[in-house]
């Protein structure tokens, strides 16, 4: 079977896996402006349908949860049908979605248009994407998840000056009608060469799964069989936790950017807010590969609590020091880089754990607990701080939920998963 793979990768380049995986890092790339990019919309938006913020976070809630609690779905097509005609479609509904959004004139329009087409379109392209991964690496999952995951997070990097510029020259309309073209053609491009590795595929030279740091399981478990399984359950609500605190950055950093007055204040040349999201584009980025890597070799838990216990203290840092310019953007991108090795971290625990065969289906279902953590991130916070009239409340809340997790890594996920492992 391998022979087979290398034989033809040599006629067609796109069926080495590093060619897939470079593919997927543009797809992925190619959407992750509707989340990260949000927040400089959320003023144009209100001024233009004369919302409050915690309606207007709806938006940015139903963006996440239609593309997380739909992803078993998704996911079923992309195996039904294949990547490049799913991931194609995605791409055309993420594009499109920002076309739309400019003409609405009504929160509810909003919502169906940036919220539900883009938390669709993106959903299938972010689990699809996953899915193939940690099937095309046995051997390194948690690197190439954290690669392609990594494609998410920079993404925005390559967007956030030119969007926010765009915003304030042309007007926030003819800003998502461009960008909308740009990203979805994008997306399209790259999904024409995505392919499944055969079943059981391994790499010529690849390292057996027994050499690395993580354990993994001898047989795949359908759907049914992983939603019967408590560690599922602890996993799900691990991730749910860890969403709530980065999602809660992601969507308010606008807002309470400029309460503490920093938004606009120069920071190396750079107004603070829009220099913020590059940062944090890139530490969000670098963090996925760098933690994914360092589970391979020393094992998914003990990398889970050193990366969530980081995300606690940052959380905590940044709002000790929220009011200064210049720690305000050093301390949002180390919040992110404590935060989004989440999306390496996850999907390979959970593929190591319940087997390949069903990869993208099984993480579709864990993939929902992201729309958890962007209700109570989003929504929920921004009601949190209006209802006590400060942010206070809303930071602790996430440190500690932070915190809470890092321990549950250390104890109940790694004493569940021995006795799993031990039972074959």
């Amino acid at each position: 079977m391998t022979t087979a793979v290398a034989t033809t990768s040599a006629k067609a380049w796109y069926l080495n896996r590093w060619n897939q995986l470079v593919l997927a890092v543009i797809a992925m790339m190619a959407i992750s402006s509707p989340q990260y990019v949000w927040t400089l919309f959320t003023g144009p938006f209100n001024s233009k349908l004369g919302t409050t913020l915690a309606e207007l976070q709806w938006t940015f809630s139903l963006l996440i949860i239609l593309q997380t609690w739909f992803s078993p779905f998704q996911a079923y097509l992309v195996d039904r049908f294949g990547p490049r005609a799913l991931i194609s479609i995605g791409a055309l509904l993420s594009g499109g979605s920002w076309v739309l959004s400019a003409y609405v004139n009504d929160i509810w329009a909003l919502y169906f248009t940036y919220g539900v087409l883009g938390g669709f379109g993106t959903g299938i392209i972010y689990v699809g994407i996953i899915g193939l991964m940690v099937r095309w690496f046995p051997d390194r999952r948690g690197l190439a998840t954290g690669i392609a995951a990594a494609g998410y997070g920079f993404g925005a990097i390559f967007t956030s000056f030119p969007i926010d510029s765009m915003i304030k020259s042309s007007g926030y309309a003819h800003t998502l009608v461009v960008w909308g073209i740009i990203q979805g053609l994008i997306g399209i491009i790259a999904a024409q060469w995505l392919r499944v590795p055969p079943e059981n595929y391994q790499a010529a030279g690849a390292a057996p799964a027994a050499a690395t740091g993580a354990q993994q399981t001898k047989r795949s478990y359908t759907p049914a069989e992983m939603l019967r399984s408590p560690i599922f359950w602890l996993l799900f609500i691990m991730m749910s936790m860890m969403s709530t605190s980065g999602l809660m950055v992601v969507s308010n950093v606008g807002p309470f950017a400029k309460e503490f007055g920093v938004a606009n204040v120069l920071v190396l040349g750079m107004a603070a807010l829009p220099l913020s999201l590059t940062l944090s584009r890139f530490t969000n980025g670098l963090t996925r590969p760098f933690f994914g890597w360092v589970s391979d070799h020393i094992g998914r838990e003990g990398t889970m609590a050193l990366a969530f216990s980081l995300e606690a203290a940052a959380i905590v840092i940044l709002f000790a020091y929220i009011d200064q310019p210049a720690l305000f953007v050093v301390l949002t991108g180390l919040v992110f880089f404590g935060w989004g090795e989440i999306f390496s971290l996850f999907p390979s625990t959970l593929t190591d754990t319940f087997g390949s065969k069903y990869a993208a289906t099984n993480y579709g279902f864990l993939y929902i607990a992201q729309g958890v953590g962007s209700i109570l991130g989003g929504p929920a916070a921004a009601f949190l701080k209006q209802a006590t009239g400060s942010w206070t409340m809303v930071f602790v809340f996430v440190a500690v939920l932070d915190a809470l997790t890092a321990v549950l890594a250390i104890t109940a996920l790694r004493s569940m998963r021995r006795r799993h492992f031990a039972a074959g």
